[in-house]
C-alpha cells in the first residue's frame, strides 16, 4: 500500500504530492464533534432571537420591524442548515451501514 502510495506522489506534481495541512484538533483546538455541538448551541440561540421577535411582532411591542425581521430570517436559516446537516450525516451512516453488510 505504501509503495502504491509513493507511486501516486511521484506521478502527482510536486505542489500537488505535498500534504495538506492539518486542519483538527491540533491547529484549531476542536474536533468534529465540538464543533457539531458548537454549531447547535448556536442554531438554539439563533431560535430564541427569533422566537422572542416573532413574540415582540405578535404583542406589538417591536422596536425596530426590520431588525425583527433579520433575526426570523436568520432563526429560518440556522435551522434549515442544521436539518440539512442532519440528514447528511443520517444519509452517511446509513451508506456505511450499507456498505458493511
Amino acid at each position: 500500500m505504501a509503495d502504491l502510495l509513493n507511486k501516486i506522489g511521484e506521478i502527482l506534481p510536486k505542489e500537488l504530492g505535498k500534504a495538506p495541512q492539518k486542519i483538527g484538533e491540533e491547529e484549531s483546538g476542536l474536533n468534529f464533534a465540538d464543533l457539531l455541538k458548537n454549531s447547535f448551541e448556536e442554531t438554539n440561540v439563533l431560535q430564541e432571537e427569533g422566537e422572542k421577535a416573532a413574540t415582540d411582532i405578535a404583542t406589538g411591542t417591536v422596536k425596530d420591524l426590520h431588525q425583527a425581521a433579520i433575526a426570523l430570517g436568520k432563526a429560518e436559516s440556522a435551522l434549515k442548515l442544521m436539518l440539512e446537516v442532519r440528514n447528511k450525516a443520517i444519509g452517511a451512516y446509513r451508506e456505511i451501514i450499507r456498505t458493511q453488510m
